[in-house]
Parts: structure tokens; sequence; C-alpha cells
């Protein structure tokens, strides 16, 4: 893989009044993408391996890709417009006649569960990544606070 993807990981992920806030980040820069409240709930419960009565809508994406031989390759959120982030959702298709990959736009929130209920690697656009704020030290503060931001 080239330079043009940044690896990081979710480094924390706390519920707020107005849904949640996942940290993800590496040893150089941690930022933060606000998420609704049921899929951060989602994210954390593939995050402590929760077990489950019955298949959420991720048990059922994985499920059917895993019948069609599809594997989640990888998870890289591209941009950030209008407040938004955006991210890829990357295939990969193996059978006899090959190996192909397809790209599928997709809501990072639903690509950080995919990815976190089958560790597969998670990637932020080496150009985007540059340009966002170092949230380090407020998700340092929110820690030291017992995961309240300060003003809570």
């Amino acid at each position: 893989m080239s330079n043009d993807v940044v690896p990081v990981e979710i480094r924390e992920l706390f519920q707020t009044p107005s849904g949640c806030a996942i940290f993800l980040g590496n040893t150089e820069k941690v930022f933060v993408i606000q998420v609704e409240q049921m899929m951060g709930e989602v994210i954390a419960m593939f995050l402590r391996g929760t077990p489950k009565d019955r298949p959420l809508t991720h048990d059922l994406m994985i499920s059917l890709l895993k019948g069609f031989n599809i594997a989640v390759e990888r998870v890289v959120i591209t941009e950030l417009r209008n407040s938004t982030y955006y991210a890829r959702l990357i295939l990969q298709e193996q059978n006899e006649l090959g190996r192909k990959l397809v790209e599928i736009d997709a809501r990072p929130s639903d690509c950080l569960a995919l990815c976190v209920a089958l560790k597969r690697p998670l990637f932020v656009a080496t150009a985007l990544f540059n340009q966002l704020e170092d949230m380090s030290e407020t998700l340092q503060r929110i820690k030291e606070n017992g995961g309240e931001a300060e003003g809570e």
C-alpha cells in the first residue's frame, strides 16, 4: 500500500448527549468522528465482543459477504465535506477466475462497525489526516475526567 493512506485505530468511544464520539488515531494524531447513538452502541458491542441474542444488521451484512465469498479487505476514511466524513469499504472477491477488488461508498460508522467486527485494517487518506486537528489532549482530558468532557 502506498503513502496515500495512514493506518489508524479506534482509541476510545464515548457516549455524548447528541450521539457518540469515536476517537480514532495513531501515535501521531487523534481525531474524532461523531456518530448516531445506536451506531456507537453497535460499534461498542463489536469492540467488547458482546454476544447478541439475534443478529444485528452488520451481522447480516457479514453473513452475506461470507456467503458470496467476499472479504472486507480494509476501510479508508477518505474525506471531510460540510462536517460529514466519507469512507470507502474495500471488498475482495476471490474465486476460480481470480481476485477482484471493489470499492463501495459507505458511511464511516458502518465501515467502523464492519472493521471492528471482522478485525480488518482501518486507514485515513493522508491528505485528510494532515488537515485534521489533533485531539490527543482533549482525549486525555476526557479520560482524566472519567469519560466526561469538561463542562458537561
